[in-house]
């Protein structure tokens, strides 16, 4: 039987979009309680003490929180990072993921993932965490994100790249050193050269 429909788990979940365990706890209301709202359809689980209502509209950042919720390993890069890093115009349905290189995706039906494999220093170097929706989302800062977007220039176009690279420069919100490590640590320092001096960001 369906569960009273303003139940104080279920209005917590409508006003926070992604609900954890601890929230629930924190309304004093039992895991209990959970575990019937799940069997009962009100309430869908994400991952390990994530839920979210099943009908919830999903936005773009409740999107990236449900990747997150999924992916241990995953940090939101490229076009996703931009995006949550109000530093592109590019619009994409896809959530862009950086994996590290033998890891496997996370299986979901949605939202699309678009999945890069990243190794090393690469994979690990300027990892940010956001909170979205009640979740911890890891993605790279804005220097490694512009020099991300030169390393995949092949998949998102050079042109996104260099509105990244402008715009960042432009709004004060990288340094010309930090810069400069990322594109080293991407091995596109030769590439982003250019385009650095032109702003002015001699290395």
């Amino acid at each position: 039987m369906a569960l009273e429909p303003h139940h104080p788990i279920l209005t917590l979940a409508r006003s926070k979009g992604v609900l954890r365990t601890r929230d629930v706890s924190a309304v004093g209301a039992s895991r209990v309680s959970v575990a019937q709202l799940v069997r009962a359809g009100q309430l869908s689980k994400l991952g390990r003490g994530l839920y979210a209502l099943p009908d919830r509209p999903l936005s773009e950042h409740g999107a990236l929180a449900e990747v997150a919720a999924r992916s241990g390993q995953g940090v939101v890069c490229l076009i996703s990072a931009l995006r949550l890093l109000e530093l592109t115009t590019q619009q994409s349905s896809d959530i862009w993921l950086a994996i590290p290189h033998k890891a496997h995706p996370p299986k979901l039906t949605y939202p699309p993932l678009r999945v890069v494999h990243m190794s090393g220093d690469a994979m690990t170097a300027g990892i940010e965490t956001v909170n979205v929706a009640g979740v911890n989302v890891r993605v790279f800062g804005m220097a490694k994100t512009v020099a991300d977007c030169f390393k995949f220039r092949n998949k998102i176009g050079l042109d996104v790249a260099l509105e990244a690279l402008n715009e960042a420069w432009s709004q004060g919100r990288v340094s010309m050193d930090a810069l400069w490590r990322y594109a080293q640590i991407c091995r596109v320092a030769n590439v982003m050269r250019p385009y650095m001096e032109a702003l002015g960001a001699k290395p």
